[in-house]
């Protein structure tokens, strides 16, 4: 998909994962958004949200034509898209006097694109930016997506869809909610809900311990 079109996944799905995020995400205040795309989530959460600074990221690919989705929709609401590959190291997420660290982190539709070793990454960095954020009970990650439970899919389409994101890339595939729930739980995280989402997903909420 070229980066300005629009999923017509994130149109199906923004108003369900926004119900989610509104409670969860309650009492934070600078969410960054890993790998956001078309931006279509971004331009539509941020607003939804204004006690939230939300912060778009996606790899340098992307880039542009998130720039210029935020550029168009935002009305200047979100501050100017990031770069970020979950593989770099360190993160650098803008923070000053001005900016609060980041206290949530929200994903969709990405664990399943990444090969493994990317997915422990995420959850390392997502591990030490709360760690920079003060107290650990605040910090929030939201990770939406398909997922396998001991070893199972869920319904016979996430078996197909796991196929063909195999066929396409081997090192990608969806991820047993065990294993990421391990790299969170290495991270400082436990597991807050566990939601099921249209379309044979889930938005799987961690919380500081």
């Amino acid at each position: 998909m070229h980066p300005t079109a629009d999923s017509p996944a994130c149109e199906r799905n923004k108003q369900p994962i926004l119900e989610v995020l509104r409670p969860a995400l309650a009492q934070s205040r600078h969410v960054l958004e890993i790998g956001s795309g078309t931006g279509q989530h971004a331009v539509y959460f941020a607003p939804a949200l204004p006690h939230l600074l939300w912060q778009a990221s996606d790899r340098a690919e992307w880039l542009p034509g998130l720039r210029a989705r935020i550029a168009r929709d935002s009305a200047g609401g979100l501050p100017a898209p990031i770069e970020l590959d979950v593989t770099s190291s360190p993160w650098r997420v803008p923070a000053n006097d001005s900016i609060p660290p980041v206290d949530a982190v929200f994903s969709a539709n990405t664990l399943h694109i990444m090969a493994w070793h990317a997915v422990q990454a995420f959850f390392d960095g997502v591990g030490r930016l709360f760690a920079a954020a003060g107290p650990p009970t605040r910090c929030v990650l939201a990770v939406y997506g398909p997922f396998r439970y001991r070893g199972e899919f869920t319904t016979p389409s996430n078996a197909a869809f796991d196929a063909s994101l195999r066929a396409r890339d081997p090192a990608s595939g969806i991820r047993d909610f065990e294993a990421v729930d391990a790299l969170a739980r290495a991270a400082g995280l436990t597991l807050a809900a566990d939601h099921a989402m249209p379309a044979n997903n889930q938005l799987l909420v961690w919380r500081g311990a």
